[in-house]
């Protein structure tokens, strides 16, 4: 249970520290904040409203890991090294697929809502 309360304690504080200081998570989590509310009427089923939200945790959760990359990177050498700029990229590359997914997730949801026709 001690191990649970720690994780529990880091995942807090590593919460904090994102909302506080990083800009595209702020960003993220106020389209959360926005979503969740919006989904009820994009959503033509709770699978569907599942989705999006889904969706947009999932963008959350890789701009989480993408920060981390970019923190660890930093913590080994602030100088330019061509890996280190290679591990930033791939997960900033990261970040916008799962963008480029909540688009197309959120978008087909708009036109079934629009259109009545299940996509």
């Amino acid at each position: 249970m001690e191990r649970l309360i720690n994780a529990f304690r880091n995942s807090v504080r590593a919460f904090d520290r994102l909302i506080r200081n990083e800009t595209a998570f702020q960003q993220e989590v106020i389209l959360l904040i926005v979503a969740i509310p919006l989904a009820l009427f994009v959503a033509t089923s709770w699978s569907g409203y599942a989705l999006l939200i889904g969706a947009m945790l999932f963008l959350i959760l890789v701009e989480v890991l993408n920060t981390g990359i970019e923190a660890a990177c930093d913590a080994v050498s602030r100088d330019f090294h061509v890996d280190i700029q290679l591990a930033k990229d791939c997960g900033s590359l990261a970040v916008l697929i799962s963008i480029i997914i909540v688009a197309g997730i959120w978008g087909l949801a708009l036109i079934e809502r629009l259109t009545g026709l299940p996509l």
